[in-house]
């Protein structure tokens, strides 16, 4: 097929679109490659698809509606996956209008450009920050997520609903992905993978924040890219058993889906730390800090769905990413 993928510069994008060349398909990818983190790192990232003869890049924002028409016009892709946005909780909370110009106005420009070029099906990056308030365990696709705790976290609501319009009014086929704590090789410097291993190796204090209670649904990066190629591949329907007097969540009587893909087993920060510590070979300073503004102390993903609907849940331990992830730090940093 021939697939258009956003953010292909970024961690997720950047993966999936190497696991989509590598199995024959054509891929366009879009990314502006701003400076949110690293550029350089974003251009390495980039690079590696670079090399694909079946990949064709363009940078651009998805706020650039004339653009964004253009290459849906010119390349017509069969189907969509929208990965681009501008990412982060805490940063949401010091830049609100990044969050409205990619993820309201960006998003819309892809909506509109999927329903003007007879696209297949889009799925689309929400995110487990949409449960916002919700304390019940597991997060269920079927919960309600009205109480989002950070602009982030609403913006992923609003793409929701800006989906499920767009599916009902012109019968465009989309599913939303909700990612749960994704890490792995390649990732953001920003997260706590990342910073934690850099401020170990350089001996400096790492920041706990929650005092280390906070419990993740830390998902490692093929699980996420798999669970995006199995929904990528299953086209959304309509659900037949959908009903307007008790609406379920996730289906709809339009052809729309929404899916957690997480791990489904979640951990407390401090065994994630205990686990790195291991893998980096020393012991870490703490810094034990309070909950910042925006989070949440718990994530957990109920994953019943994706294991209905595509056969598929996450297994790959917290050990095993972890130490993959050390092993490309240390060879993307050249440390020994």
């Amino acid at each position: 097929m021939k697939i258009l993928v956003t953010g292909t510069a970024g961690f997720i994008g950047n993966a999936l679109s190497l696991r989509l060349l590598e199995r024959g398909d054509e891929v366009v990818g879009i990314d502006n490659l701003n400076d949110y983190y690293d550029v350089q790192l974003k251009r390495d990232r980039r690079d590696r698809l670079l090399a694909h003869r079946n990949y064709t890049d363009i940078e651009c924002n998805l706020e650039d509606a004339a653009t964004i028409s253009a290459t849906f016009k010119q390349h017509a892709p069969q189907r969509v996956v929208n990965l681009a946005a501008q990412a982060g909780v805490r940063y949401s909370l010091q830049n609100p209008q990044a969050y409205v110009s990619s993820n309201l106005v960006g998003f819309v420009n892809i909506l509109e450009a999927c329903r003007h070029h007879n696209v297949e099906h889009l799925v689309y990056a929400s995110s487990s920050s949409v449960y916002g308030a919700n304390t019940s365990m597991p997060f269920s696709v079927h919960n309600n997520v009205d109480h989002p705790l950070s602009l982030y976290a609403a913006s992923k609501k609003a793409n929701e609903l800006l989906a499920h319009t767009y599916s009902h009014l012109y019968r465009l086929p989309t599913t939303g992905l909700r990612f749960f704590t994704v890490h792995g090789p390649w990732g953001r410097p920003d997260m706590a993978l990342f910073l934690f291993t850099k401020a170990i190796l350089a001996g400096q204090p790492i920041d706990v924040f929650n005092h280390g209670k906070h419990r993740r649904d830390f998902t490692y990066i093929d699980d996420i890219v798999e669970g995006v190629v199995r929904t990528l591949d299953r086209v959304a329907t309509i659900d037949p058993q959908w009903d307007s007097a008790a609406p379920a969540p996730a289906t709809s009587s339009a052809p729309y889906r929404l899916y957690n893909i997480g791990s489904n087993n979640p951990i407390e920060l401090m065994r994630y730390i205990e686990t790195l510590e291991k893998c980096l070979g020393r012991v870490a300073e703490k810094n034990f800090l309070p909950m910042q503004a925006g989070d949440v102390p718990a994530t957990y993903a109920d994953v019943d769905a994706l294991i209905d609907d595509v056969g598929y849940k996450p297994a790959t331990s917290i050990e095993d990413g972890n130490a993959r992830f050390v092993e490309w730090y240390k060879a993307y940093y050249r440390i020994k």
